[in-house]
C-alpha cells in the first residue's frame, strides 16, 4: 500500500477513531517508558495507620471505583491485568482489524467495519489477557478505613461517648491504628453504662461527616 493511501485509510472512518485512539495510547506508553507515569497509578497509604485513620478522606469513591472497573474487565473477559494494558490492547488490535477490514472491502462497508473491529478488538485484548495476566498480575487494592468496619477494637479511653473515645483496631496486615470511635446514648443506656478503657467492642459503622467509627460492646479480645 502507497504511503498515500495508507493515510487516506488510517484517516476514514471507521479507522479514524481507532486512529486517534492509538495515538493517545502511544503517547500515554512514551510517558511511561520515561518514567513519568506508575503502570497501576499511584497507591495512597492505610487512611488509619499511624493514628489517621479518624482524619481525611473515607475512600469510598476510590475504592468503589476500582471494584466497578475490575468488574467491567471481568464481565468482557479481561480481568487479571491492569486497565490502562487492557484498554491498550483493545485499541492496537481494533485499529488492526479495521484497517484490514477497510482495505480489503473497502470503506463503503463502514456500517459494518466498526462493530467488527470492536469484535476483533476485544477477541485479540482476550487472547493476550491471560499470557500477559501471568507476568504482570493487578495488585490488591490498598486498604481503606471501610475494612475496619466488622472488626473488633479495644477501647483506650477512659470512656466512649457519643462525642467521644478512642480505641485500638488492627488491620488485616497485623499493623494496629488508633481510631476515632463514638457510641450513642441508646446503646450506652441499653446496657446501663459507656465502654470503658479496656473494653473489647466490635465496630459496626463508619460516619463519613464526622470521620469517626461507630462501635457497640463486642466480644472479648481474642474471641
Amino acid at each position: 500500500m502507497a504511503v498515500g493511501g495508507f493515510l487516506r485509510t488510517v484517516t476514514g472512518y471507521p479507522t479514524v477513531l481507532f486512529t486517534f485512539a492509538l495515538a493517545v495510547v502511544v503517547a500515554y506508553w512514551g510517558v511511561v517508558l520515561v518514567g513519568g507515569v506508575h503502570l497501576h497509578g499511584g497507591h495512597g497509604g492505610h487512611g488509619g495507620h499511624g493514628g489517621r485513620a479518624g482524619k481525611g478522606g473515607n475512600g469510598r469513591a476510590g475504592h468503589g471505583g476500582r471494584h466497578f472497573r475490575g468488574g467491567v474487565q471481568k464481565v468482557f473477559g479481561l480481568g487479571g491485568i491492569p486497565v490502562t494494558v487492557a484498554g491498550s490492547l483493545l485499541i492496537a488490535f481494533g485499529w488492526f482489524c479495521s484497517l484490514t477490514g477497510q482495505v480489503v472491502l473497502g470503506s463503503g462497508h463502514s456500517a459494518v467495519l466498526l462493530p467488527a473491529a470492536l469484535a476483533g478488538g476485544w477477541a485479540g485484548a482476550r487472547l493476550m489477557a491471560w499470557p500477559l495476566g501471568r507476568v504482570m498480575p493487578v495488585p490488591a487494592p490498598p486498604p481503606t478505613r471501610l475494612d475496619f468496619v466488622g472488626r473488633n477494637c479495644v477501647i483506650r479511653t477512659g470512656r466512649v461517648g457519643p462525642d467521644f473515645g478512642q480505641a485500638e483496631v488492627r488491620a488485616e496486615d497485623g499493623s494496629s491504628a488508633l481510631v476515632q470511635v463514638r457510641q450513642s446514648s441508646d446503646e450506652a443506656a441499653s446496657i446501663g453504662s459507656e465502654l470503658r478503657v479496656g473494653a473489647s467492642a466490635l465496630i459496626y459503622d463508619y460516619d463519613v461527616e464526622g470521620e469517626f467509627f461507630r462501635v457497640m460492646p463486642g466480644p472479648a479480645a481474642g474471641n
